[in-house]
């Protein structure tokens, strides 16, 4: 039996415990949220702050455990790279997780090297962005460097908004530091998935269609969909992409959740790269779609348990998975989810209560469920997808 320390034990990341668990290693779980409902399948919780690197290491070191997980946690992944460092457990370099972590840090790193990337600058200081948003135009994203889920960003397009856009920011923003960068116009969905690396080399990779709702958030995702609608051509070319970004990081193991848009030109622009699991249910609808358990993957690897089983399948069926939302502010009462919806629905796990007030839905931090779906083929998925409120709505007085 192994020791495995999880920073985290919110919903979203019970998944690896179990998987922990059933595996018949001992678990230890750690944040400053003690209701989480995670910790009540730990042997042992720690109310300790999960980017407390210095007490997060007292404790690990205390256990003696064997290796540590931050699933689909970007707050918790430097943490996790630096107990890891430190102890001379299966993980990857802190300076590099630390660079994928922070916005203005990895824009400065593609510049560097030579990749793709948008005009962008970070500042601490509204008067200075207001200066570098004169100079390269509307629109333009407005961003905290070090957030994830969506949460506070902007799509500006008046510049009289961005005094309230920089605020906004700043608010979701520990480093309390804003990018303001350049839009790219992308041509077709943005991608987002998850890909492994096992000893250096990209092991897993399946690339997925990021779905909006424009009413509420033009750029926060409600659903992932697979397989991918990009050429095998582009697909091939954002492998290799991503790949000579991750090993000029020196990254080894692990999981990543990757970004990217498409431009009219087939020119490719990195987004972001999560050094961790995606969310969004982007692993389970990952094992629904191709076979490959990245959850299992993580774990094992953070172990450094041998991962003998294949790491590389191709897609088969249409997937989704399906984020819970509300277009309205109030109290939630159903969930209406039409025929056609019922019959494609594999999975389905409403979080919020009747009588539960819930807010227009912003980011991640306003999920009321998830629903993972499978559909007889592709035109129809997207059709659904890019039109969802026809089959699946909140209902709210």
């Amino acid at each position: 039996m192994k020791k495995v320390m999880f920073l985290g034990g919110a919903p979203t990341q019970i998944p690896p415990i179990k998987y922990a668990l059933e595996q018949g290693h001992e678990v230890i779980t750690l944040d400053y949220l003690p209701e989480n409902p995670g910790h009540k399948l730990a042997h042992k919780y720690y109310n300790i702050s999960t980017t407390d690197k210095e007490a997060v290491l007292d404790v690990a070191r205390t256990e003696s455990i064997d290796g540590i997980v931050a699933y689909a946690s970007d707050p918790a992944a430097p943490t996790a790279a630096y107990v890891a460092e430190k102890m001379g457990l299966p993980g990857n370099p802190y300076d590099s997780v630390v660079i994928l972590t922070r916005k203005d840090l990895f824009r400065e790193f593609l510049a560097k090297h030579s990749f793709n990337v948008p005009r962008s600058k970070a500042f601490y200081n509204e008067e200075e962005a207001k200066l570098w948003l004169d100079e390269i135009g509307l629109p333009v994203f407005v961003k905290p460097v070090d957030s994830s889920g969506s949460k506070g960003v902007t799509h500006l397009d008046n510049a009289e908004d961005f005094h309230a856009t920089f605020e906004y920011a700043l608010k979701f923003s520990r480093e309390k530091k804003v990018v303001v960068e350049e839009k790219i116009v992308r041509k077709g969905y943005q991608v987002d998935s998850d890909i492994f690396m096992l000893n250096g080399d990209l092991a897993c990779c399946a690339w997925g269609n990021q779905h909006q709702d424009r009413i509420c958030h033009p750029y926060a995702p409600v659903a992932i969909s697979y397989p991918s609608v990009l050429s095998y051509e582009v697909q091939q070319k954002a492998k290799d992409i991503v790949s000579g970004i991750l090993k000029k990081l020196d990254f080894k193991v692990g999981a990543f959740n990757v970004e990217f848009v498409v431009d009219a030109d087939g020119e490719i622009w990195v987004i972001e790269i999560g050094p961790r699991n995606g969310g969004n249910l982007i692993p389970q609808v990952m094992k629904y779609a191709t076979g490959i358990d990245m959850i299992a993957a993580t774990v094992d690897a953070a172990l450094g348990i041998p991962i003998h089983y294949p790491m590389q399948k191709q897609v088969k069926g249409c997937w989704s998975s399906v984020i819970v939302h509300s277009r309205k502010k109030g109290v939630f009462k159903d969930v209406w989810v039409s025929d056609r919806a019922k019959e494609y629905t594999v999975e389905k796990d409403v979080q919020v209560e009747m009588g539960a007030k819930v807010n227009v839905f912003n980011g991640s931090q306003d999920t009321l469920g998830t629903m993972i779906m499978k559909y007889p083929n592709q035109e129809e998925m997207l059709d659904m997808l890019d039109n969802m409120e026809r089959d699946i709505r909140v209902i709210v007085e």
